[in-house]
């Protein structure tokens, strides 16, 4: 695979010929599309002192789709050909039927780009990124005995695509992605504990390569370790819970952000279904979803369907204002599409996916949030999480938690888990802090077995009445 620009209707398909096929597949439907891409990637891991993963990963294809009301066809392939096309478009076709639908508005047009489109991969040696890896190998084992294990990761890709849509419409982005990420384990009488720090986002390596930057993600994967060797059993019950400011928000998009996404609302699967205008909030939350924050890793030019991406609120002084909306479900319920069609690759149908989703700043002082505490857990980290969309159920482990009894911050607490639902959470809200922050850029969100890259976050925040999982007796 080559490293010129991805041109496939200069290289491997004569435009015309694909938007003749494309139209007759999409004749009588309601929308449809066909999405190009080429997509490259590259991951090294250094593990306790040697290389142990280096891969590289290049694939190109298309997708091809054909919409009618609740019903779309598609069709994707790892060949780029006329033939291929034609194939495709015979199968889509079936989704169609006898017609008689309106082909929806095409997308506004931009220019906006909300990132460059260097190559991260090619923009690097391979040997520079090896070496960088090494050096902070050696420094976090330096900076501390206690260090007994590190990982060291780089990880970057380079996303192209083209879509074309029946009317002519031709939409092209270039997607640079990068991360960098150090764990390192910690040992002490005989007990070990973990810590790992790390992001990135819509740009390219040069500024995760530096030592100022590198230096400071290896101690923050140390703080952590750290922490965790003198944490307690975490306490349970019904408590008070602050949360911190920034990746914290991974509680909101999964709690609340999936509930207000536009396919669940229309198919009345969400806990948010038919509230639209509602209060579902403690008055002073505002909750937005913004693809259009430059460099961030959950941004997009345009998403997957064209639109551009847009800053939507969701959430204003608690009242439920709006839900994101692919092309299909905004059309369906009769409302403008928010850019927030997106897929994992060619690979995939679009569906509707956040972005970066946060919540706006208070006036709260966090350190006065976290004072009015009388008896609960301070949360700054955390790690996997699972939520029922239908009731917007959820439980989240935390990576990083402490006692509070009184308003004073006291021990570390392990094993803790956060228990409740996204409604009542939101109305739970009773403080908000004036420090709002988004993640350092490590999110990724799964959907009916998609990826795709996200942001989150939030301000510090107060939250009464959460239940606590733990294993203190």
């Amino acid at each position: 695979m080559t490293d010129a620009p991805f041109r496939p209707f200069e290289t491997l398909l004569d435009r015309e010929a694909a938007l003749a096929t494309l139209r007759a597949a999409t004749a009588g439907a309601d929308d449809g599309e066909l999405f190009l891409e080429r997509r490259r990637s590259e991951v090294v891991v250094y593990d306790d002192g040697r290389v142990k993963t280096a891969s590289y990963d290049a694939s190109e294809g298309f997708g091809l789709r054909a919409v009618r009301g609740e019903t779309a066809g598609y069709t994707h392939s790892t060949e780029i050909s006329e033939q291929a096309l034609t194939r495709a478009s015979e199968t889509v076709r079936l989704a169609v039927g006898d017609g008689g639908g309106t082909l929806s508005d095409a997308p506004a047009r931009t220019n906006r780009r909300l990132y460059g489109d260097d190559d991260p991969i090619a923009g690097t040696a391979f040997a520079v990124k090896l070496d960088t890896l090494r050096e902070i190998d050696d420094f976090a084992r330096a900076l501390d005995p206690r260090v007994v294990q590190v990982s060291a990761s780089m990880a970057a890709s380079h996303q192209e695509v083209e879509i074309l849509r029946p009317e002519g419409l031709s939409v092209t982005d270039v997607r640079p992605m990068v991360r960098l990420n150090v764990s390192i384990i910690v040992e002490e009488g005989g007990r070990r504990e973990s810590g790992s720090a790390g992001g990135g986002g819509r740009v390219g390596l040069t500024g995760l390569m530096t030592r100022d930057h590198w230096e400071g993600v290896a101690r923050e994967a140390l703080r952590i370790a750290v922490v965790n060797l003198s944490a307690i059993p975490a306490p349970a019950g019904v408590m008070d819970v602050a949360l911190g400011a920034g990746w914290p928000g991974i509680l909101l998009h999964e709690a609340v952000g999936h509930g207000l996404e536009g396919d669940f609302n229309r198919k009345g699967q969400s806990a948010f279904a038919g509230l639209m205008g509602q209060r579902v909030a403690s008055p002073g939350v505002t909750v937005l979803d913004d693809g259009t924050i430059p460099d961030r890793r959950g941004s997009i030019s345009v998403d997957d369907e064209g639109t551009p991406s847009g800053k939507n609120t969701l959430i204003e002084d608690g009242i439920l204002v709006g839900y994101m909306q692919d092309r299909q479900s905004a059309r369906l319920v009769g409302v403008a599409p928010t850019g927030n069609g997106r897929r994992e690759s060619y690979a995939h149908a679009p569906m509707t996916r956040m972005t970066n989703t946060y919540m706006l700043g208070g006036d709260a002082d966090p350190a006065g949030i976290v004072a009015d505490v009388k008896d609960g857990i301070y949360a700054v980290g955390f790690g996997g999480g699972q939520v029922d969309i239908t009731n917007g159920k959820f439980v989240f482990s935390c990576t990083e938690a402490y006692r509070v009894t009184n308003g004073v911050v006291g021990a570390p607490v392990k094993g803790a888990t956060l228990i409740g639902d996204g409604a009542t959470a939101l109305k739970g809200i009773r403080a908000i802090g004036n420090d709002m922050a988004l993640d350092p850029g490590m999110g990724n969100c799964g959907k009916a077995g998609q990826w795709v890259p996200v942001g989150v976050g939030q301000p510090t925040l107060l939250i009464g009445g959460l239940t606590v999982g733990g294993s203190a007796a």
